[in-house]
């Protein structure tokens, strides 16, 4: 009995004192003065920390757009979210790095490998082999399985695999941040598109009633009423009008254009009735800056994805330092001569471990673990500012929401009088009371509240999908992600 614990002993002495090597080894890593410097913000230092006495902002649908109630827009975002090549080159890259993530998940796991070897080979007769070996030729047979299995004490694979995760989940959270500009953009485009044909109604408006003004010149010059001063002041205004028009047919072919390019199918918009602003509703949104703010927008998200992946690389790298443990066996059958590789005795096997460990590299590891710490500042730095745009975003799109209401109620007020002064100078020109420049002059104030009231309706609507955009676009982590979600804000 007592022999046999020491025959134990003494087979595990090499085991115990490889362990002990290494932990000795892992002992002399030398990673001082090396990390990274970048601080992440958070919303309070921002300042859209959380208010008790702020009224809750819910979260948008992500269909936000149906609240225009426009069909014909729901089904051009609809094509553009199937169809638009940029967001399909976003969801090749989250396919490329799903499957990084699987490459870098393998390495946990013990490798298997099937070998089948048939060589025929002349044996050296000045070398080892005796003979009648040496100087002949024979057939060597191997049919073997070979197993290893990297044993990671100090997690060098399992912090890969994080930083693979963190890539991928970047990666899935860049293409839903790329689907919901997309849809805002053909939204924007659609009522761009809107404004233009109001503005060419304004203009043929216009157009016509100029033709009616110049009657009315003509008919004055006519009884001698005018000279031909003001015949010639009227008519110039017909081509400047025609002008306007070509001018916009123009800008409408583009804008045409360019949502067939967004949507992803040309000359899509060719079969579209042409929009006008008044028959899209308006989207209520509350415009204030959720507290939440930067747990709904996945541009945010895949930035601190980001920070994340590069935390586990520096983590990676540090392991680097370290010595690895693998555990390598093999089994099956070698032999001379084909006939005999599967008979008994051609059968071999092995086991045991295998550590390797950095000595001297000339400085490599340090200067490798300084670039993943400079690559973790970057990623820190581009989080900070990619949260710092999209509070300003958020704050700039709320302020002009409610500038955009104030003015058009004072644009209202502005086209009423106009429309008014308009009337009353026309009727005294018509009953010879007035001179034609004060038609020209009140008919110049006409046009611009006419054309604003226009552009005002549009920049509404442009708001509303900003302000739609800028919060999130009804944006909500996947429920099932490839691993747990990053905190929205760091305290």
């Amino acid at each position: 009995m007592t022999d046999s614990l020491a025959v134990r002993a003494v087979r595990r002495t090499p085991v115990v004192a490889a362990a002990l090597l290494v932990v000795a080894l892992a002992g002399c890593a030398d990673m001082a003065g090396i990390g990274s410097q970048a601080k992440l913000r958070d919303a309070s230092s921002l300042g859209i920390a959380p208010d008790s006495a702020a009224v809750p902002v819910s979260r948008l649908d992500s269909q936000w757009w149906l609240a225009f109630g426009d069909s014909q827009l729901n089904s051009l975002i609809d094509q553009a979210v199937a169809g638009n090549p940029n967001l399909q080159v976003a969801q090749a890259r989250l396919v490329r790095a799903q499957a990084s993530a699987d490459i870098a998940g393998a390495a946990l796991k013990p490798q298997v490998k099937g070998e089948l070897d048939l060589n025929r080979q002349k044996f050296n007769s000045n070398y080892i082999y005796p003979a009648p070996l040496g100087g002949s030729i024979q057939n060597i047979g191997l049919l073997q399985l070979g197993a290893s299995w990297e044993l990671d004490f100090f997690g060098k694979n399992r912090t890969a695999l994080d930083t693979a995760i963190g890539a991928a989940n970047a990666a899935a959270a860049d293409a839903d941040a790329a689907r919901v500009l997309l849809a805002s953009n053909v939204a924007r485009s659609y009522f761009q598109w809107a404004r233009l044909n109001d503005q060419l109604t304004v203009a043929r408006r216009t157009l016509a009633q100029r033709d009616e003004t110049l009657k009315l010149v003509r008919d004055r010059v006519s009884a001698g009423l005018d000279t031909r001063l003001e015949l010639r002041q009227s008519e110039g205004g017909l081509p400047e009008a025609r002008q306007q028009i070509e001018s916009l047919n123009e800008q409408v072919a583009l804008q045409q254009h360019a949502l067939d390019a967004l949507v992803g199918q040309p000359n899509v918009s060719a079969s579209l009735k042409p929009p006008v602003l008044a028959g899209v509703k308006p989207m209520a949104l509350q415009a204030n800056i959720p507290a939440d703010l930067l747990g709904r927008r996945a541009d945010i998200a895949a930035a601190r994805w980001r920070v994340e992946a590069a935390t586990s690389d520096v983590a990676n790298a540090k392991t680097l330092f370290y010595p690895n443990v693998n555990l390598t066996a093999f089994a099956g059958f070698q032999s001379l001569g084909f006939g005999k590789l599967l008979k008994s005795g051609s059968e071999q096997w092995g086991v045991g471990p295998a550590i390797s460990l950095p000595i001297f590299e000339g400085g490599k590891l340090r200067a490798n673990l300084r670039g993943k710490s400079a690559d973790l500042d970057v990623a820190v730095e581009s989080y900070n500012a990619t949260v710092i745009d999209a509070v300003r975003d958020a704050a700039d799109q709320v302020t002009s929401a409610q500038s955009i209401t104030r003015q058009q109620a004072e644009q209202r007020a502005a086209q009423t009088a106009a429309e008014g002064a308009y009337d009353i100078a026309v009727q005294r020109y018509r009953a010879g009371l007035g001179n034609y420049l004060n038609v020209l002059t009140a008919e110049t104030s006409v046009l611009a509240q006419r054309r604003l009231a226009v552009d005002l309706a549009a920049r509404a609507l442009d708001t509303q999908v900003g302000l739609a955009r800028a919060l999130g676009g009804g944006w909500q982590p996947p429920a099932t992600a490839t691993a747990s979600a990053p905190p929205a804000t760091v305290n």
